[in-house]
C-alpha cells in the first residue's frame, strides 16, 4: 500500500482514498514518510540547487 501527501489540505492518504495526481506527493512507503513529504522536497531541493551552483560555478553549460 502507498501512502500520500495531499498539499491541499496536509492530510496523509492512502491508496484508497488518494485525491488526484496534481494535489498529492508521493507515493511513500510508510504513513510517517508522508507526514513528512514537504520536509522531504525541501531538502531534496536544496540540494539540487546546491549541485546546480557548483555545476554553474565550473563554468558548465546546460546541453541545449
Amino acid at each position: 500500500m502507498g501512502f500520500w501527501y495531499n498539499v491541499q489540505t496536509g492530510e496523509v492518504e492512502s491508496d484508497e482514498n488518494r485525491s488526484p495526481g496534481a494535489t498529492v506527493l508521493g507515493p511513500y512507503a510508510t504513513e510517517a514518510e508522508a507526514r513528512e513529504a514537504l520536509e522531504t522536497a525541501r531538502r531534496k531541493t536544496e540540494a539540487w540547487d546546491a549541485e546546480d551552483r557548483a555545476w554553474n560555478e565550473k563554468g558548465a553549460r546546460p546541453s541545449p
